[in-house]
């Protein structure tokens, strides 16, 4: 939970509730991976821009890092994928942010699958591009 805090000396205190927002990334190929700044980089620094755009709400970005490098979209079965649908049923997530909703999955049928498990925590899902 954020610090409560007052917008004005003497006013109440206004308890502003933490959004833990959870940065998803994926590249289908594994070129470039090893470059100091990469695709996934650039991924989760526009995904971290936008959290912190949303800073006054409480949104807030969580440390675990669930990257997919070298993984095809048209899968479920990536290591960082799995462990972030763990960790919104865990309900240690309230919002999962993508750079582009095909980096989640190019599959409509698996994007499906991963909203209902979205919707039995009540997380939120945000693209913060949709080129």
């Amino acid at each position: 939970m954020r610090k409560p805090t007052r917008a004005v000396p003497g006013a109440p205190i206004v308890k502003t509730a933490t959004v833990r927002c959870a940065i998803y990334t994926r590249k289908s190929s594994e070129e470039g991976l090893e470059q100091s700044f990469n695709s996934l980089d650039a991924q989760r620094e526009a995904c971290e821009a936008y959290v912190a755009s949303q800073k006054a709400e409480g949104w807030i970005v969580l440390p675990r890092m669930y990257d997919d490098g070298g993984f095809s979209g048209g899968t479920m079965e990536r290591p960082a994928l799995r462990q972030l649908l763990a960790d919104v049923e865990a309900k240690l997530i309230d919002t999962v942010v993508v750079y582009k909703v095909d980096r989640l999955t190019r599959s409509l049928g698996d994007f499906a699958k991963i909203v209902e498990v979205f919707d039995g925590a009540g997380v939120s899902f945000v693209s913060v591009s949709y080129r």
